[in-house]
């Protein structure tokens, strides 16, 4: 600021033994400096933007020239206080004022662009997968701590305040919160790591470690939400999600989901006949994805039956149950149209001797 008053020595000299005008030419020039720096800032700066793909750029200029304008007001506001010669204090306190509320004017213009940087960032989930519309709250409301956070502590050096009996204390009371809040900040922590590893998403359908079974309808910070099949809502905290296994059927390399039909046939069956009725089965059913192909397996020779299993894939983990019901109900039918026998478990009782009979009365004589 010295350098800068050295500067207007040409205008000391001309209103020499008049502070107040020497004061208000600096203002004056100030402003015409300040107008000189808007109107490059929205011409020529707005003009290069308009180039660009992006509209990021031409938001953030259009949301800097304001507080360039006002802060060369502000360097031009300080000049004229230090050349009118105020006591100490006065002068002490204007000097505070005009940098305190220059503070408050960046850290404005700071909040803003942050969030339309975080906004454009989101959108483009594809190279950010961490920042996502989601967790946008949550990276928004740490930058605004820091930033007012920073602004706060450049206030009270404005206004020479000693800050380290407050820091000690904010210190002390994010470690009481800390302890208080452990859940809730174990739930914050694993839901943003959700988020931003994305072991499930939205619409895809998951096993928890419990059994549960359904579909993610919304992931939140705090907890993930399932809609099971009975149309019923399970909230379970992000901590549990984040240190559980869990199983998602709608992962992989595509959506299609595996569905097992077993199948047990008498001994004795023809077996490659067996085979053939089953492919039909799932080549004739509409639920049936033909890519991957239906597959037969022989798993087993059972205590009472031969173990089969019809491999299919249906489009989606929804309609798993729809189309097992629409195969059992074919299989059964057309084995019982074939001929082909389904085994139950059955015993069969040897008795060695009856009660009552003719060795038994010989035995007691």
């Amino acid at each position: 600021m010295t350098d800068w008053l050295n500067n207007l020595q040409p205008l000391r000299d001309v209103f020499s033994g008049n502070p107040y005008l020497l004061a208000g030419a600096i203002v004056l020039l100030g402003f015409v400096l300040a107008k000189v720096v808007d109107l490059f800032t929205t011409r020529v700066l707005m003009r290069a933007t308009r180039l660009t793909q992006s509209n990021l750029d031409d938001k953030i200029i259009d949301a800097l020239h304001r507080p360039l304008f006002l802060t060369v007001i502000f360097v031009a506001l300080v000049g004229a206080t230090r050349v009118l010669n105020l006591p100490d204090k006065a002068a002490s306190y204007t000097v505070s004022t005009v940098v305190s509320i220059g503070i408050l004017v960046w850290a404005s213009f700071l909040l803003k662009a942050t969030r339309l940087i975080l906004q454009n960032l989101s959108a483009r989930n594809d190279l950010y997968r961490f920042i996502r519309v989601e967790t946008l709250p949550l990276f928004h409301n740490l930058a605004m701590l820091l930033i007012v956070g920073v602004a706060v502590y450049l206030i009270f050096s404005a206004w020479h305040i000693d800050m380290t009996a407050w820091l000690a204390s904010a210190g002390i009371i994010g470690i009481a919160v800390g302890f208080a809040a452990k859940d809730t900040l174990a739930n914050l922590f694993s839901g943003v790591f959700i988020l931003a590893d994305t072991p499930y998403k939205l619409g895809d359908y998951v096993v928890l470690d419990s059994g549960e079974r359904g579909m993610v309808t919304q992931i939140g910070i705090r907890s993930t939400r399932l809609l099971t099949r009975d149309d019923v809502e399970v909230t379970i905290p992000n901590a549990i999600m984040g240190n559980s296994r869990i199983v998602n059927e709608s992962g992989g390399p595509h959506k299609k989901y595996r569905i097992r039909v077993k199948v047990g046939v008498a001994y004795g069956s023809d077996i490659d006949d067996v085979r053939a009725t089953l492919m039909a089965i799932a080549d004739r059913d509409p639920g049936i994805c033909k890519q991957p192909e239906p597959r037969v397996r022989f798993r087993a020779f059972g205590d009472s039956a031969l173990l089969l299993e019809l491999l299919c894939w249906v489009d989606d983990p929804e309609l798993r149950g729809r189309a097992l019901d629409a195969l059992y109900t074919t299989i059964y039918k057309s084995f019982i149209e074939k001929g082909i026998e389904i085994p139950y478990n059955k015993h069969d009782i040897y008795i060695k001797q009856m009660p009552g009979s003719g060795l038994e009365g010989a035995s007691r004589g």
